[in-house]
């Protein structure tokens, strides 16, 4: 399953739309997902399952890069 990743670089920032970056993991779980992150001190904001149309609108775009755990 591949899940996209909404996040902040710096936990000490107070998040701002704008600033928010996403990436996108490779995993079974969302709960793999995090632990695969935690070491990289990222503000998550928010963990998202892509499936279906919604994945495919994804990876239509140019910044569609999967990551592997």
């Amino acid at each position: 399953m591949i899940y996209k990743v909404l996040y902040h670089e710096n936990m000490l920032e107070v998040p701002v739309r704008e600033n928010t970056k996403s990436l996108y993991i490779e995993a079974s779980s969302e709960r793999e997902v995090r632990y695969a992150l935690k070491d990289r001190k990222y503000n998550i904001e928010f963990v998202q399952l892509l499936e279906g149309n919604h994945l495919s609108y994804e990876q239509a775009g140019v910044n569609f890069e999967v990551e592997k755990i």
